[in-house]
């Protein structure tokens, strides 16, 4: 191994091996302990020391940095207490998520690192959404972001390269090949016979380094940095090492040959890095064993310290509230003023009067800028708040959520428009995995917003139509709402925007330019968890959201005999049960009507819970009216018949005849 030709002090050249040791030292204990049952499970990043000490080395202290589950070296790096790692490895009160996750699933901002998620692939666009921060601030930052060769299959790494490219953002993606995804070599995984080659097909700068060797590492990354905080762009690294134990020690080598183990093991990063010290007089015997001696006091003193703290003792409703952020709704009034827009305008002053308000807001999503948007709502935007701060996007909806996480991550608001709901498919893991768990996981804010037009009634068909708000009501920690109304659209979008949890804001197509209200012109804000009474009455209760509150009208008005509460929902999660059972306990019958298809959807829900909490008060079964359990066709009369629409008077009527 050459150590020579890398010009790096000589104070450094000794602080890097003392870096270096620490983690490995560390985890020959944790080995032990893994054995004696003290801790449940461990990743090891024995070998591939060089890569984690040498990055978080070359940057910045308050430049973040997103590990994975081997770059222990990253954590004493950055000198954070090990006791608190520690105590996280054993799911203990003193780590970061409270027992809640474990080993490396975790971020800090003390320390500027933003940990991993098991879907691995995320964190890239998470680390694109931290750099644009940097780059919008105009602040001479780096970002790097790890991850292992196996990953550079997911789509998560193709969307993150060709974002962090279109938008020259500072990002250092460091891709750690080990050479086996868990079991699978490289020559399974791909044909490129470098992982750097494929930021070839980004225009990305690109290299090949010996992740083994500490200086190579630590001279190239720093010398990168300076020049990137300079000249903002992403850069590719691929780091050759080996993983010298199993993915996991319950994996164990035996996939691999026994050549290969002897040939990386002569590579060993510590041990060539120590020979070299010696041969080069900076290192003799003596401060080794000094250096050693000190480590190991400190991971003696840290674990018992850690070992000393008391068991977490659940409680319930510390892990209720901690699923979402606390919110200081505050109530801005709507004034006397208005004017007769449609929804769509609606959504549009509401978005307008919140980048007028939030400096540290965008707006991202596909054809948001001069084109305005497929339904026009960011008409003209451009020209008031310029293309920094609404960005067209590729055509990559899972790193984009994710680059809005980093947003979030490093300070920053944004809203992304899913250019249809339908399309939110793409991506779902980052919406489900990381905007919804990172508060619970380690209290870390997700402050975006992501708008979906949604919806049936214009022959759109099976892709551009869907209700799927019951995708996201099943998951904790999000927020979910959906307007009939413009004054509700607007105002609940205001709302959305200052909640710092992540809210999907469901758009009904069909209503966008059919629907008019007087509005008024100001900004306002509408409460999350309070739904709307739009007519009273004692013979009935109507349950519904959307455009099923429009059906509900038409149908009242049609049948002006019926005496029936009417209930707009307006938000989904959170929501307003105390109002559905006042109401159910008022008229003795409910009757659910939603758009979305029936079996999982919210009205199987809601009807639970009346059946649970009010069924004394009822009077006849609970009614639940939703479309098929089809995907929506595109034929005009085929829709039709799809649509709940066309079921709600009859099963409205039915009820009413108990």
């Amino acid at each position: 191994m050459d150590f020579k030709g890398f010009e790096v002090a000589d104070d450094v050249k000794l602080e890097l091996y003392r870096a270096m040791l620490k983690p490995r030292m560390i985890e020959e204990k944790m080995l032990i302990l893994l054995r004696q049952g003290k801790i449940s499970k461990w990743f090891s990043g024995i070998g591939q020391e060089a890569i984690s000490v040498g990055v978080a080395s070359a940057l910045k202290t308050n430049e973040y940095i997103l590990p994975m589950h081997r770059n222990l070296g990253v954590f004493t790096t950055r000198k954070i207490p090990l006791h608190r790692l520690f105590s996280q490895w054993q799911g203990k009160m003193g780590g970061f998520t409270k027992g809640r996750d474990r080993s490396f699933h975790f971020g800090t901002q003390e320390f500027k690192i933003i940990g991993m998620i098991s879907h691995l692939g995320p964190q890239l666009g998470v680390a694109d959404g931290i750099a644009l921060a940097h780059k919008l601030r105009k602040e001479k930052s780096v970002t790097a972001v790890f991850t292992g060769e196996g990953a550079t299959s997911e789509g998560d790494f193709h969307e993150a390269l060709n974002v962090a490219a279109v938008w020259d953002l500072p990002v250092i993606f460091c891709v750690e090949n080990n050479g086996y995804g868990l079991s699978t070599p490289t020559n399974e995984q791909y044909r490129c016979e470098h992982i750097a080659d494929k930021g070839i097909g980004y225009g990305m700068e690109s290299h090949v380094i010996d992740g083994n060797n500490i200086l190579e590492v630590y001279a190239k990354v720093n010398e990168l940095s300076n020049d990137i905080r300079k000249n903002p762009r992403p850069v590719l690294l691929e780091f050759k090492t080996f993983r010298m134990r199993g993915h996991e020690e319950a994996s164990g080598t035996k996939y691999v040959p026994e050549e290969l183990m002897e040939t990386w093991a002569a590579k060993d990063p510590l041990d060539n890095y120590a020979k070299h010290l010696i041969e080069t007089g900076l290192l003799n015997e003596d401060m080794d064993v000094s250096y050693r001696g000190e480590i190991a006091l400190e991971i003696e003193e840290n674990l018992q310290r850690a070992f000393q703290e008391e068991s977490i003792s659940a409680i319930l409703s510390h892990e209720l509230h901690d699923v979402y952020q606390d919110f200081d709704y505050k109530e801005v009034a709507p004034l006397i003023h208005k004017r007769n827009i449609r929804f769509v305008d609606a959504i549009s002053q509401g978005l307008k009067s919140a980048m007028e308000k939030h400096n540290n807001l965008v707006i991202m999503g596909q054809d948001v800028a001069e084109y305005g948007g497929v339904f026009k709502i960011t008409d003209g935007f451009v020209e008031a708040f310029g293309k920094e701060r609404v960005r067209n996007t590729p055509i990559c909806e899972s790193a984009i959520v994710s680059t809005a996480m980093g947003l979030s991550i490093n300070g920053m608001k944004s809203v992304v428009e899913m250019q249809f709901a339908d399309f939110a498919s793409s991506g779902f893991n980052p919406i489900v995995n990381y905007l919804a768990k990172s508060h619970y996981r380690w209290g870390e804010k997700a402050d975006v917003v992501i708008r979906m037009p949604c919806g049936g009634g214009v022959s759109a068909g099976p892709f551009h139509s869907q209700t799927n708000e019951a995708w996201f009501t099943k998951t904790p920690g999000l927020k979910v709402v959906y307007p009939a109304f413009p004054s509700d659209a607007k105002g609940l979008l205001a709302t959305a925007i200052e909640d710092p949890n992540p809210v999907l804001y469901f758009e009904h197509k069909g209503l966008y330019r059919s629907i008019y209200e007087d509005v008024p012109v100001n900004p306002f804000t509408v409460p999350f968890g309070k739904a709307n009474l739009l007519k009273s009455g004692g013979d009935i209760t109507i349950v519904t959201y959307g455009a099923g509150v429009h059906w509900a009208l038409e149908t009242l008005d049609k049948h002006s005999d019926i005496s029936a509460d009417l209930l707009d929902l307006r938000t989904l999660q959170p929501l307003d049960t105390d109002a559905i059972y006042a109401s159910v306990e008022k008229t003795g019958k409910l009757i659910i009507l939603q758009e979305d298809s029936l079996f999982g959807g919210i009205a199987s829900d809601i009807s639970a819970l009346v059946m649970e909490n009010c069924f004394r008060y009822l009077d006849g079964p609970v009614t639940r009216v939703a479309s098929l359990d089809t995907p929506i066709p595109f034929n005009t009369s085929l829709e039709q018949q799809y649509l709940s629409r066309s079921r709600f008077e009859q099963a409205l009527l039915d009820l009413l005849s108990f």
